[in-house]
């Protein structure tokens, strides 16, 4: 039995799977708050160039009927969005200049 989390043909992206495959924008929004801008450029670096590759690998499914391995996939790429204004803009986990300011979402798409 094999421990991925993820489709074989994103092998390279599986060291991130375990901390970035995360089922809810909040849970995601959390995990980005938790992390440095190293750690969420490390994971932009290696989900970056493979994100088109696996929106076509995930094109092939319906959308409410991914395999495990494809559901984490499609969290691993709705990690990469919210980690990428951090990393391409802001240099920083929060949002600029927001203060203590947040906002809770009680209803979000899924799967």
């Amino acid at each position: 039995m094999s421990d991925r989390m993820l489709p074989e043909e994103f092998a390279e992206c599986e060291p991130f799977a375990a901390r970035w495959c995360i089922a809810t924008e909040a849970a995601r929004y959390a995990e980005r708050l938790d992390s440095t801008v190293a750690d969420m450029q490390a994971f932009y670096d290696a989900m970056y160039p493979r994100v088109r590759d696996a929106m076509a690998h995930l094109d092939k499914f319906a959308l409410h009927e991914l395999p495990e391995p494809e559901l984490n996939l499609l969290h691993l790429v709705y990690s990469l969005i919210m980690v990428s204004q951090p990393v391409e803009v802001w240099q920083q986990p929060k949002v600029i200049d927001s203060g203590t300011a947040y906002f809770d979402r009680y209803l979000e798409p899924v799967p």
